[in-house]
């Protein structure tokens, strides 16, 4: 039997629905959400909180050619099942599937792509300029959680958007939480906000009844105005949205779907910017979520019944979050950073008995660096875990604030490489790039944990300046039951007379192996050379790789100014004649689990074997 949400093929669809029929469809996505998200995995929580906001925002604006633009994009799935794609919604976070965020090229009621925190203002801001510009109509409106707001540029795009003349809609999500629960001024800012509203309800009623005077009433609202800094100083002292030029309305029970849809029906008449501030409930119809949202904001598969993870284990971020706590026990030095990631990243053991020496800072990337700058330079030693995705928005801060400052600071950079299911816009692929042209850093790449454990001390006391540690996601591959490493800046494994080379780092060394003992059953011996330390590359790995007749590098990450490109470099500076083959990422990579990734990317044991005979063959002939 069909059910509401069966029905609804476009935004149109709700506009034909009694407010009845609204809470009975929002009912319906819940569920197909938990049911999505327990096979799938994703994120759950955030999804759950937003559903009758998503509902309201689609009856009340034409999706065809008014804006909503989704901050992060991760609680777009009710939006997703709204505009067409409810019959896809299984096929979300797999290959050939749904993204789990607004993606440009899978719909046209997805303005902008996206999947970074704190971004929707400033894109929004730009849709409704160039709309202006392009004399077209519409409304814009932004979404954007109340833990986006601890990151800097959801700032710089409230401060700018302040000045727009025009209609210009921000709705504030708040649910008290962000991906660990929200820290800092602003959670405290947006907590007094919610229990005392009263200056903005009191100051919207006496301009109301003000203008309804005949004659005398504008001059006195004008009058009220030009005295309103006085006034909020006196009945509420938090006034930040005002200041910033927008008119505030809130907060509203997010989960009142005839509210929302009577709210956001008003402001629309508005020609100035409106922040509407809604609280919701993260996790809100799934008991497990409510009660844990930070278990619950992005999950692998689960049980509906119980609530547990179908599979669970150790991962390198368990790991190194163990490792830090016993370098820290050492050592009083040591102090545990994250941007908003403290479960993500493995820290809650460190927060826990380091409390002192744990700092979440939000999500707020740039900030988090220049701070372990500064702790730096005060004489303490910090380690910033974050994804390899979300570190790439802080660059020029490692330039600035650490490498040129000369201090020691590590970067440990989880979800390193191909992650998966998350896509395009949470790829790990950049990080070996970019960070290999900071001056005087040290960047180490195990591919087992208790490599993990040696990159891990050699970062914090063996590299002089700046070093960073990258490690996958999820857990460590296969090892050879004769591998073991050396504790030096590269490992050779296998056949040390063989004219052909493979050279990678990180867990490509797992199917680097396996593609050798494929090889092997073919009489083609290969020698591995497995960096540990990737930048600098050591000289004496390059002069045993120029021995070569011939080289394959393969490399988890974007080959154009990458590791192997520079290894290639050094090769001929060694004067190597020899054939070189590099193989590697040349794009954004779409989401699939990652041995999918892998695969498509020719970096598993397969694909290493077709180019290594692919070259064997080439060689051959010219031979001939």
């Amino acid at each position: 039997m069909k059910g509401l949400l069966d029905t609804i093929h476009s935004p149109k669809d709700l506009k034909k629905l009694s407010s009845g029929q609204l809470k009975e469809l929002c009912s319906e996505i819940r569920v197909r959400i938990i049911r999505t998200v327990a096979s799938n995995g994703g994120h759950l929580a955030s999804n759950l909180g937003v559903v009758e906001l998503t509902v309201a925002l689609h009856r009340v604006f034409n999706s065809e050619k008014d804006r909503i633009v989704w901050d992060v994009g991760h609680q777009s799935y009710t939006h997703k099942m709204l505009t067409g794609r409810g019959g896809r919604i299984s096929t979300i976070r797999k290959k050939n599937g749904l993204s789990g965020f607004p993606n440009r090229e899978e719909s046209p009621y997805d303005p902008f792509t996206s999947g970074h925190s704190s971004t929707s203002i400033s894109s929004a801001l730009g849709l409704a300029e160039a709309k202006d510009l392009a004399g077209e109509d519409g409304y814009v409106v932004a979404v954007i959680g109340d833990g986006a707001l601890t990151g800097g540029l959801a700032y710089e795009g409230l401060n700018n958007a302040g000045r727009f003349k025009k209609n210009f809609i921000v709705v504030l999500n708040d649910n008290k939480m962000s991906i660990s629960r929200n820290v800092g001024s602003m959670a405290r800012y947006l907590a007094k906000i919610r229990t005392e509203p009263s200056y903005f309800r009191i100051k919207g009623n006496v301009e109301k009844v003000l203008d309804q005077i005949p004659g005398i009433g504008k001059p006195m609202h004008h009058a009220l105005t030009r005295t309103k800094a006085v006034m909020k100083q006196l009945m509420y002292n938090s006034t930040i949205f005002e200041d910033m030029g927008f008119y505030y309305y809130g907060p509203f029970d997010g989960h009142d779907v005839d509210k929302l849809i009577e709210v956001f029906t008003n402001v629309k008449s508005i020609e100035h910017p409106v922040l509407l501030h809604v609280i919701t409930q993260k996790g809100r119809g799934y008991p497990f979520a409510e009660h844990n949202p930070d278990a619950f904001h992005g999950v692998s598969k689960f049980d509906i019944k119980t609530g547990k993870a179908l599979s669970s284990g150790t991962s390198f971020s368990s790991s190194f979050g163990r490792f830090l706590c016993e370098f820290a026990e050492k050592d009083q030095r040591i102090c545990g950073i994250t941007a908003a990631m403290k479960s993500g990243t493995g820290l809650t053991e460190f927060a826990e008995k380091f409390s002192k020496r744990f700092f979440d800072i939000g999500i707020a990337e740039e900030h988090a660096l220049t701070f372990c700058g500064g702790l730096a330079t005060g004489g303490m030693l910090p380690v910033f875990a974050v994804y390899s995705s979300f570190l790439q928005r802080g660059y020029d801060q490692i330039i600035h604030d650490i490498s040129l400052q000369k201090v020691k600071v590590v970067l440990a950079v989880d979800h390193a490489g191909i992650v998966g299911e998350d896509g395009q816009t949470h790829q790990g692929i950049f990080d070996a790039a970019y960070l290999s042209t900071i001056p005087g850093i040290a960047v180490y790449a195990p591919a087992y944990y208790d490599e993990l454990k040696m990159c891990l001390r050699m970062a914090l006391y063996e590299s002089n300046g700046i070093a960073a540690v990258r490690y996958p996601r999820g857990g460590q591959l296969f090892r050879p039951y004769d591998f073991q490493p050396q504790g030096e800046p590269f490992d050779c494994y296998g056949d040390i007379k063989a004219k052909i080379v493979l050279v990678t780092y990180g867990r490509l060394f797992s199917f680097a192996c396996l593609a050798c003992s494929r090889l092997k059953q073919k009489n083609i011996s290969v020698l591995i050379i497995k960096l540990n330390r990737i930048c600098p590359v050591d000289s004496r790995a390059v002069k045993r790789a120029a021995a070569a007749d011939m080289i394959f590098f393969f490399e988890e990450g974007i080959t154009h100014g990458g590791i192997g490109e520079h290894f290639c470099y050094l090769l001929s500076q060694e004067e190597f004649s020899g054939k070189f083959y590099l193989r590697g990422v040349n794009g954004f990579v779409p989401q699939q689990t990652m041995g999918e990734g892998l695969a498509s990317l020719g970096l598993d044991d397969n694909g290493m074997v077709q180019m290594i005979l692919a070259g064997c063959a080439e060689n051959d002939k010219k031979k001939t």
